[in-house]
């Protein structure tokens, strides 16, 4: 998927990236309107900020690949057409190891929700 290709080059970057710089990292001969279009919808949905360079725009990732998962699950449980039985078939059929972090993760929670990581060995 193409979109995905585009944020895997953008996560590797340690600066942002305008669509000439990402047509040339994806390789491959894809037209250049077709990068513009690609980045132009991830802006559009969140996944990429931008900022804008001399007549283009140079674009990166919101999150880190954790953080932009994150917001897909949340947008998954948005959508869905009922929160109680999305959530509940996922934590149905998390694997035994998940289900305990997931437990351990939401013991963790402070009173007022706002996440905090736990501490790591």
């Amino acid at each position: 998927m193409l979109e995905a290709e585009v944020l895997d080059v953008l996560h590797r970057e340690p600066e942002a990236l305008t669509a000439g710089q990402v047509q040339r990292l994806l390789g491959g001969g894809l037209a250049y309107s077709t990068v513009v279009t690609t980045l132009a919808r991830l802006h559009d949905k969140r996944v990429l900020t931008r900022m804008a360079v001399g007549r283009a725009f140079a674009y990166r990732p919101a999150a880190d690949p954790s953080g932009l998962a994150a917001r897909r699950m949340h947008q998954v449980l948005a959508d869905g057409p009922d929160r109680t039985q999305v959530l509940t078939r996922f934590v149905g059929q998390l694997a035994e190891g998940d289900a305990a972090l997931l437990r351990t993760l939401l013991q963790a929670l402070p009173q007022d929700g706002s996440p905090e990581p736990p501490e790591r060995d």
